[in-house]
């Protein structure tokens, strides 16, 4: 007998934000799949209209507690191109040193704190400090390094203080990057160990693949997060300013986030993304990380995306201390940044933790911003993780609800999705 299923988990648990899955099977017939996005929105691109360029980073950074470092670069970015300001070399390497930071922190406490959980069979992290203890003080040591690394740079952990346009308000210590430099050789080792704990347990993610497309920045020279132009997998290189004809924004009645398709019906971005399009460029020990997973450029299963973040993690170490070493050989200098006002456009985009981020504004005579388009990567991700339920459930349906619905929300996790950053559609009926 064919049997039915009545599936709604409401506000899925170790998200960030609220999302929820449905699933209706009659008769063996799938006749409702839905990646549901409940949460309100948030309005900030209506936020920034008439604001000075100065308020923009500070407002956008506050879109995520997460990625705000990456928000504020990206709208740095975004007014630096506006008002035709050139940042210094150095500015760029301690740019991307704070971007490793975050990135650090974020797929640490993804990795570690949202993921291990479902591999060691718990509900939450709080078991493993009786059944895997080691592995969660290593845990716990790479996310104080990269708080510490935060902290440095931006001036506290979260909503950086010290960014502004054209360079900082405030730059660390020689003595301080050398600290840091200790801390990040000793954190190698620590990586190490991580990835020795998950790789015991790496056999309870789903062996799932389906074949997408996947968009990140590339680089020539090194593992693109802060710069560059867009590669799909599909249709090659694309400048930045073209975002809008990648990301075709639409939206849809169940979800106030926005969803994206480019040339399929759905594409992934995010760690996963990133290394099917730049695995060439990771370090040594990034390298030696994906070899104990056999992970290899393209892989389309999108479990692996935690994996991904892992071996990013150890690049973002390697390559913290390769621009470490270049600031200290040449010097840290106060910089006086230049900005005069002028009308114009700019697009910045960045890579933050779970895909590329694109900041669009338009800036008036006077430096007030008055027009803001901010495209987040879970809005980009929704579309596939629809995609991947819809191919995924047919394989599992004849398993028991309580694994049906632990893979479902397995699946979701695997996106590392900042589901309240995404929400930007409302409704409105007038009667």
């Amino acid at each position: 007998m064919k049997r039915n299923l009545n599936i709604h988990i409401e506000h899925i648990t170790r998200v960030e934000g609220h999302g929820n899955i449905v699933l209706n099977v009659k008769a063996g017939r799938i006749e409702k799949l839905q990646w549901n996005i409940p949460e309100a929105p948030r309005f900030f691109e209506a936020m920034l209209r008439g604001k000075h360029f100065n308020q923009l980073q500070p407002i956008t950074s506050r879109i995520c507690g997460i990625c705000s470092i990456g928000h504020s670069l990206a709208s740095l970015k975004a007014t630096e191109a506006a008002l035709g300001v050139e940042i210094s070399e150095q500015t760029v390497l301690l740019r991307r040193l704070a971007l490793h930071g975050e990135n650090m922190q974020s797929h640490i406490l993804h990795v570690g704190y949202l993921v291990a959980p479902d591999l060691f069979g718990a509900g939450s992290i709080m078991p493993l400090l009786k059944t895997a203890h080691k592995a969660v003080i290593n845990i716990v040591k790479i996310h104080r390094l990269a708080n510490f690394m935060s902290d440095l740079i931006c001036g506290r952990t979260t909503h950086p203080l010290r960014f502004c346009v054209g360079g900082f308000t405030l730059l660390p210590t020689l003595k301080e990057l050398q600290t840091l430099r200790e801390e990040l050789l000793n954190g190698k080792d620590t990586v190490r160990k991580v990835a020795e704990a998950i790789q015991a347990k790496v056999h309870h993610l789903p062996d799932f693949f389906r074949e997408t497309e996947y968009i990140a920045l590339t680089a020539d020279n090194l593992y693109a997060l802060y710069d560059g132009p867009v590669a799909s997998t599909d249709t090659g290189i694309h400048p930045v300013n073209d975002y809008l004809s990648i990301t075709n924004e639409y939206v849809l009645p169940h979800s106030t986030a926005k969803y994206t398709r480019h040339n399929r019906e759905s594409y992934m971005v995010g760690a996963l993304a990133r290394f099917n399009i730049n695995a060439a460029q990771l370090g040594p020990l990034a390298k030696e990380i994906a070899a104990r997973f056999d992970l290899e450029p393209v892989n389309y299963n999108p479990f692996m995306n935690t994996i991904a973040q892992l071996v990013e993690i150890a690049d973002s170490m390697e390559d913290s201390i390769a621009i470490i070493d270049e600031l200290m050989a040449r010097g840290l200098k106060e910089e006086q940044p230049k900005v005069k006002i002028r009308p114009g456009r700019g697009i910045g985009a960045v890579e933050v933790p779970r895909g590329i981020l694109f900041h669009d504004y338009t800036i008036d005579e006077l430096g007030n911003c008055i027009k803001a388009n901010c495209i987040i990567p879970t809005n980009q991700n929704n579309a596939n993780i629809q995609k991947d339920m819809e191919a995924l459930v047919p394989t599992i349906i004849d398993r028991p609800q309580n694994e049906i619905e632990l893979t479902l929300e397995m699946l979701v996790r695997a996106y590392d999705p900042c589901i309240s950053c995404s929400t930007h559609y409302l409704k409105v009926e007038f009667k």
